[in-house]
């Protein structure tokens, strides 16, 4: 049986073109994966470094914190992570949310992962003793705002309504 977008019907599923739209439908239009941005920013300031290294920190500082920030944001991204498959909900950002995490780092801020990656990637300029990786980590910040997280805060809106515009009013973006 054909349904009004052209596509067959079988046992209560589409099949053709307008089932393809409806299964990407239901995820947030980021410009590109969290992990595929954090990498070219990071192999952007490896880059830069190699033609025109640029150290900022005293002689001996940089790996221990680097260290320090490293696992701050390992810490701060596991915890996050644990929160969301505890609700349920999709890690990945291509893939839809079942739930929102609103509890845990969630009450602080609504995008822990994002923050545990901006520290990841300044504790990876504080070990190589990189400034361009450490200010590239603005970059990194401004990037994942405009191109992942407000989509997905516009597809959460979408998608969870009033419950989602509640967690957004009370709870800050960052921190």
């Amino acid at each position: 049986m054909l349904d009004l977008r052209g596509s067959r019907q079988r046992g209560g599923q589409r099949e053709g073109p307008s089932a393809m739209r409806d299964a990407t439908a239901d995820r947030a239009n980021v410009i590109a994966s969290p992990t595929v941005i954090f990498a070219g920013v990071l192999v952007l300031g490896f880059g830069l470094d190699m033609f025109w290294p640029a150290p900022f920190l005293p002689e001996g500082w940089g790996f221990p914190l680097g260290l320090i920030v490293i696992f701050a944001a390992v810490n701060i991204k596991l915890f996050a992570a644990q929160e969301m498959v505890r609700v349920k909900t999709n890690l990945n950002i291509r893939k839809p949310a079942n739930d929102i995490a609103t509890s845990g780092l969630y009450s602080v801020s609504r995008n822990p992962l994002y923050i545990g990656m901006i520290l990841l990637n300044i504790g990876i300029g504080c070990i190589v003793n990189s400034l361009w990786i450490f200010l590239f980590s603005a970059g990194l910040a401004v990037t994942l705002q405009k191109g992942v997280i407000e989509p997905e805060e516009a597809y959460l809106e979408g998608k969870f309504g009033a419950k989602y515009l509640r967690y957004k009013a009370k709870v800050r973006r960052w921190i």
